[in-house]
């Protein structure tokens, strides 16, 4: 059981002024991103809560949708800045998480299996900006596979474990909103 309290993190992070509203990159990518996560962490043994904070933070602070190389940075930094006030995590733990937010459009493999999954994770949500993900820039088995068969279901078996309904609820946010995001996270 996690000690981490991801609703309330999500309520921070939705609330901050300086992020992007974005349909592209905002919360429907990012809870799309924990799913595929969660999926690929059944496999491959990743640290569920790093990858999950990778999904919340990752794309977190991008100014806009187009090219902005030091958003991973910005997302690195973000979560640094709640780190032992929001959240807690190990030294070593709180590394990968920032490695994997600085580096998810940097680099393109990992010899580690946490910072892997979460790119994995990111990339199988490129459909959405009609970019097919390539199996050879995949670090786990699974998500080669998912990319190679094209079983992109087996990504929508796996139910997010957060409620997006209640937090939009809770921070306020305009049902018009909320039915768009509902309707790209179904895809």
């Amino acid at each position: 059981m996690s000690k981490i309290d991801f609703k309330k993190l999500w309520q921070i992070v939705l609330s901050n002024k300086n992020r992007n509203d974005s349909n592209i990159h905002g919360p429907g990518h990012w809870a799309r991103v924990e799913r595929n996560g969660l999926y690929l962490c059944q496999f491959n043994g990743a640290d569920e809560e790093v990858v999950r904070l990778f999904a919340l933070f990752h794309d977190s602070m991008r100014f806009d949708d187009d090219r902005d190389p030091e958003h991973g940075l910005r997302g690195a930094e973000y979560a640094k800045s709640l780190l032992n006030k929001e959240y807690e995590l190990t030294t070593d733990r709180f590394e990968l998480l920032y490695e994997a937010c600085k580096h998810h459009t940097k680099q393109k493999t990992t010899e580690n299996n946490t910072i892997g999954t979460c790119w994995d994770a990111d990339r199988l949500d490129l459909r959405r900006v009609n970019i097919h993900p390539l199996a050879n820039f995949m670090h786990s088995n699974e998500a080669k596979r998912i990319t190679k068969e094209g079983k992109w279901e087996e990504l929508r078996k796996r139910e997010n474990r957060i409620s997006i309904e209640d937090i939009l609820y809770t921070i306020g946010k305009p049902f018009s909103w909320f039915q768009r995001f509902r309707d790209r996270k179904n895809q």
